[in-house]
Parts: structure tokens; C-alpha cells; sequence
């Protein structure tokens, strides 16, 4: 046996039984699927190219406490790797190291400290980077702070640019210190602006016969960022009346790409593509998170009574999430009672109780990355009102026709569209609005988003293609004092599931948890696992 065959062994026996000793959920991604997510990039990159990756920073609480660590999800797309303070390059060629070894990808990842892990949690370190999760080059992230690499090399540096959100703490190899090290290695000028970047690129990528439909995109940019008008390029282009003005400036803009290599568009549009289809492995965990948040919605049903409080009853979901195993929740969860649930984010979910009003209940878990986003509106007492019932039949008559536009082809809008003309012509129906325009006013959000590593993912927003999923969520929110009778005041509805795209038609990941006025009532009326569960009083 060779002496690199033993040491092969001494490592699969050393992860082995690390990872056993961890005990950790053994149902994620595996590392062939980051691998083949990297390939994909690889594939999608321009000749002679670097993308450079970043993950999330440990953002701070209060005081010494910080948040739950919560991985970049793209960064998790890529490796699977959960950890901070790392970086992951992918190169579009191979890259030779100093050895004369083969290279196109290298991840940096936090070393291994007794000390911080005793206090924290194991970490991966190198040798579990390379092990669990297939990399073959793999480094200490503070390696990075005197590496050698010469981003000047490449005719573009991808990367996504920087909030600027975090802190410089302790650690010599924090986020902090490699986006430091990476803006000194790259010469990223101390005033680049990404969106003049992306702006810049968008007209230099434009056919002349759409130059027109550019500059009405672009004008909307300017109106919205003011600082952006006082870049003469823009504005010319915008007011540009002729092709050879914006020739003219198309040249000048290409001058200015060119001035450095950084490049902060490539790399969003490459992830847009890439996440927006979902793979076989992802649908597994996606579709697991919309199950248990499925779940969630039924045995709130079957625990709701009036003495509720919002916080209660969000509880009770989030104690479903835990007890399947999900990590977290997607993001933060909306109970809202009354006229509460006319607030379309609204998370302080401080009611008391909830009494006789509709509940809306918006809330996705996350599993193993996926999360989920359902939402019910149920009555605390069990029996829709005949007003209440008015209005949610509207509703899911709305979310009906939103679902069945969802097909392969079919333009982003369609759901959306589909569902307002149903909410608009019943609302005037019941006297509620006199025009169809008037519907705004209670319908105020669009009806679509994409689902998946976040649960508003990524996406490009074309015509929808097969295996993306999407929400279908539209809602009528009729506000205490609105301009109708007062007997719709306070009435607050949304359906909303999760929608997979297949060739043969849409399918309802969430559609275990019941819709209708009817199957809603029918559930409140079973009993509850809970209805024993009681607490002593506090003084």
C-alpha cells in the first residue's frame, strides 16, 4: 500500500468519524451537486476570467451577542460550505500553482482553532473542505492575505459588490480583511459605482435597433438615483434623438469599461440564470420545506381559538418547522389579526388576542437552505363572517386563475395579471371600488416571485420555463377608515403557494393545506394535539 493510499485512508477514517460524533442531518446536497453548480459558472464566464465569491459576514446583535449565522446563498450554491470568513474563486481556464499543478477553482475557508470551536462549534478547516466537500485546492483563508494572485492577469474580475455592512473584528481573516485584501489585489478604485457599472454595460451590450427601449429603462434609473445624473454619459444617452449620438456614446462607454477589468454585472446575470431553474436535488429540499410549512398552516387551524395572541400562534407554526427539522424560518413571520394583516410586512405580531377577526398567516420554513412561503387566512373563531367570506372568495377565484397562467412560456406578468382582473371585476361587483384602476388601492403587491435558496430567488424574469417555482399570492386588504361601506373595514386576505413549473401544467407544492372558505372550516373543527397543552400562570 502507498504511503498516499494511507494517508487517503487515515483521512476518510478521520471525517468519518468526526462527522459521526457531529451527528448532523445526513439529507443535503451533496458535493457533486456544488461541484456541478461551479461547472456551470465555469461554463457561463468570460474568456480569461475570474469570479470571486464572498461569504456572508457575522453580523452583530447587540453588545457581544451576534445573529444566527446565516450562509450567502449563493455562496452555498456553490460549495455547500456553511461556515464565515471565506472566499471561493472560479477560474473560466485552468491556473497553474507554483508546483506545476492543474487548478480552476480554489476555496479559502477559516482554520481550524480549538479554542474558537470549543466555544462555537466545530469547523471544517481545510482537510474537511477537501473532504466533505470535494475541493481539491483549499487554503486557510488568511493564506489569501499574502497570496500571490494577480488579478491584473484576467480581462475580467466577477464579482458582486459590496454593502459595506460589516464589521472589522478580531479575527486576522475576517470578511472584513479579505474584501480589504481583495479591493487592494484588484485595484478597485475607491469611487466605483456598480450600478454606473451595470448601466455602462447594459448600453454597451445593446443592439441599436433597441436603443430606444435602453433609454426609457435607463431614464427610470436616473429618476430613481439622483446621484446618477450627474454622469454625462447616462443623460446623453437618455436624450440622445439620433443613431450616431449613440454610437458616439456607446464608444465612450466602452473607453470607460475598460479603464479597469472589475466587472459586478457578469456575475449577477450568470446566478440570475443559473438559480432560477431548479435542479432535481434542489426540488427534494424545496419541495420538504413547503410540505412542513404546509403542515404548519394545518395544525394552526386546528389549534386557533379567539384568546389567541399573534406571537401564539406563531409560535406554534415555528414549533412545527423545529419539530421536522428546519433549520430556520425564510424570513420573519407575518400574523396578523384584523386590520393587522392589511400591513403586507407586517412582523411585530404583538396582539393579545385575536378575537373574532381573520387571521392572515404568512410564513415559509427553511430546510437545509429552501424556503418556503405559504400563506392562510383563516377566521380565529372557526366560521367565516358573510363579508369575510365575500372577500376570500375573491381572492382564491383570483389565486385560481393566477395558478392556471402559470405554464411554461407564459410571461412573468400572466399570473399576476390574470388575478387582478379577477379581484378588480369583484370588488366593483360588491360595490367596493366604481373602477377597475380603483383595485390598486386594495390589491397593492404583485402576485409572483421566484422561490427557493431565498424566498424572493433569483431570477431573469423571462417567460417561465420548466422546473422554476414561483409564488401565486394575491390578496385584498381593505384598511380601517378605507373609502367603502364600514362593513369591509379590517378585512385583510391572502392565499399564496408555491408554484412548480412543469411541462404539464403548474403543480401546487403547498396545496395540502386547505384553501377554500369550506375545507378551512371543515379542519378548525378537528381537534388539536395542543387543546391539552397548558401552562401554569405567571405572576
Amino acid at each position: 500500500m502507498t504511503m498516499r493510499n494511507l494517508i487517503m485512508i487515515s483521512l476518510f477514517l478521520f471525517l468519518t468519524s468526526w462527522f459521526q460524533a457531529q451527528e448532523v442531518p445526513n439529507d443535503f446536497l451533496p458535493a457533486d451537486f456544488h461541484k456541478g453548480r461551479r461547472q456551470e459558472v465555469r461554463k457561463a464566464m468570460p474568456p480569461n476570467s475570474v469570479a470571486v465569491f464572498f461569504a456572508a459576514a457575522v453580523r452583530n446583535r447587540a453588545n457581544d451577542v451576534d445573529y444566527i449565522y446565516h450562509q450567502d446563498p449563493d455562496f452555498y450554491y456553490l460549495t455547500g460550505y456553511k461556515e464565515p470568513n471565506a472566499l471561493l474563486l472560479i477560474f473560466s481556464e485552468m491556473q497553474k500553482d507554483k508546483e506545476g499543478n492543474n487548478y480552476d477553482e480554489v476555496l479559502y475557508a477559516q482554520k481550524r482553532d480549538e479554542k474558537a470551536e470549543q466555544w462555537n462549534g466545530k469547523r471544517l478547516g481545510v482537510e474537511g473542505v477537501k473532504g466533505q466537500l470535494g475541493f481539491e485546492q483549499a487554503f486557510n483563508a488568511e493564506e489569501f492575505l499574502n497570496s500571490d494572485i494577480d488579478f491584473s492577469q484576467f480581462e475580467n474580475v466577477l464579482f458582486f459588490d459590496f454593502n459595506n455592512d460589516f464589521r472589522d473584528t478580531n479575527d486576522p481573516a475576517d470578511i472584513f480583511d479579505l474584501i480589504r485584501t481583495f479591493k487592494e489585489k484588484s485595484n478597485y478604485p475607491s469611487d466605483y459605482d456598480a450600478t454606473k457599472q451595470q448601466l455602462y454595460s447594459m448600453i454597451k451590450s445593446t443592439e441599436l435597433e433597441n436603443s430606444a427601449n435602453v433609454a426609457q429603462t435607463l431614464g427610470r434609473y436616473l429618476n430613481y438615483y439622483q446621484e446618477l445624473k450627474s454622469d454625462k454619459l447616462l443623460v446623453d444617452f437618455v436624450e440622445a434623438s439620433d443613431d450616431r449620438s449613440r454610437i458616439e456614446i456607446k464608444e465612450k462607454v466602452a473607453l470607460q469599461l475598460k479603464s479597469n477589468n472589475l466587472n459586478s454585472a457578469k456575475l449577477e446575470e450568470i446566478m440570475n440564470t443559473l438559480r432560477e431553474v431548479k435542479t432535481k436535488e434542489e426540488l427534494v429540499l424545496l419541495k420538504k420545506a413547503v410540505e412542513i410549512s404546509a403542515v404548519g398552516q394545518i395544525e394552526v387551524m386546528k389549534a386557533m381559538h379567539p384568546n389567541m395572541s399573534e406571537m401564539e400562534i406563531q409560535g406554534v407554526h415555528e414549533f412545527v418547522y423545529k419539530k421536522y427539522g428546519a433549520e430556520y424560518e425564510g424570513y420573519p413571520s407575518i400574523v396578523g389579526g384584523g386590520n393587522n394583516g392589511c400591513i403586507l410586512h407586517y412582523i411585530e405580531n404583538n396582539k393579545p388576542k385575536v378575537g373574532n377577526d381573520l387571521v392572515l398567516m404568512d410564513l415559509g420554513a427553511e430546510y437545509h437552505g429552501y424556503t418556503a412561503d405559504v400563506t392562510r387566512t383563516i377566521p380565529a373563531n372557526g366560521k367565516f363572517s358573510k363579508e369575510q367570506k365575500q372577500i376570500y372568495d375573491i381572492v382564491y377565484n383570483a389565486q385560481e386563475a393566477g395558478i392556471r397562467a402559470s405554464v411554461i412560456g407564459a410571461s412573468f406578468q400572466a399570473p399576476g395579471q390574470a388575478a387582478s382582473e379577477v379581484v378588480a371585476r369583484g370588488l366593483m361587483k360588491l360595490g367596493i371600488i366604481g373602477s377597475p384602476e380603483e383595485a390598486r388601492n386594495y390589491f397593492p403587491h404583485g402576485t409572483s416571485h421566484y422561490l427557493g435558496l431565498d424566498v424572493h430567488d433569483k431570477g431573469t424574469y423571462q417567460p417561465f420555463k420548466e422546473n422554476t417555482v414561483i409564488t401565486v399570492e394575491p390578496g385584498i386588504y381593505i384598511p380601517e377608515g378605507s373609502d367603502c361601506d364600514k362593513k369591509w373595514w379590517g378585512i385583510a386576505v391572502r392565499i399564496e403557494d408555491d408554484i412548480l413549473i412543469t411541462k404539464n401544467g403548474p403543480v401546487n407544492l403547498s396545496g395540502m393545506a386547505p384553501r377554500t372558505t369550506e375545507a378551512i372550516e371543515a379542519v378548525m373543527k378537528q381537534s388539536s394535539p395542543l387543546d391539552q397543552f397548558k401552562l401554569p400562570p405567571l405572576d
